[in-house]
């Protein structure tokens, strides 16, 4: 198991994308075909790319945001290998796998963006908490503390 957060997706996501890039390469010629194959690599090559962004985000709301631009693209991917399924472009058992793990990846994105935004709510209203309505903090004690220079 990787010690760095985030990794075990991100591993996941390029696996992912690299299978699908492998699939690709035996779809059938015409122009159908091409124009799905040009939207699903894009697409799943998008939500490891994302998420890569996501993990070097500079706040917690940058962070939502890149995973969710993440999800997005996996959602698509979904949406393109189901049609791959449906017109019976190939006939192999790895587009159902494949099925199978963006749906998994969409859960787990979209898992993250919901605990992101709970942190994110539950340390704005922890920082509200300490705040008085004039705008000072509170002491331990519960009062407002007085501080100025001259008092140092």
């Amino acid at each position: 198991m990787s010690s760095v957060k985030g990794e075990n997706i991100s591993i996941r996501l390029r696996r992912f994308a690299a299978h699908v890039v492998r699939l690709c390469q035996t779809f059938p010629k015409g122009p159908a075909a091409k124009h799905i194959l040009g939207q699903l690599v894009r697409a799943a090559t998008g939500g490891g790319a994302n998420y890569e962004e996501a993990r070097g985000a500079e706040s917690r709301a940058d962070f939502i945001h890149k995973v969710g631009v993440a999800n997005k693209e996996m959602r698509e991917a979904l949406y393109w290998l189901r049609l791959v399924q449906d017109a019976e472009l190939i006939v192999r058992g790895d587009v159902d796998a494949l099925v199978r793990e963006a749906d998994e990846l969409v859960a787990i994105l979209t898992a993250s963006i919901k605990t992101a935004k709970q942190r994110d709510a539950t340390s704005c209203a922890e920082a509200r908490s300490w705040r008085t309505r004039d705008g000072g903090v509170r002491g331990s004690w519960g009062s407002p503390r007085t501080w100025s220079p001259r008092s140092a």
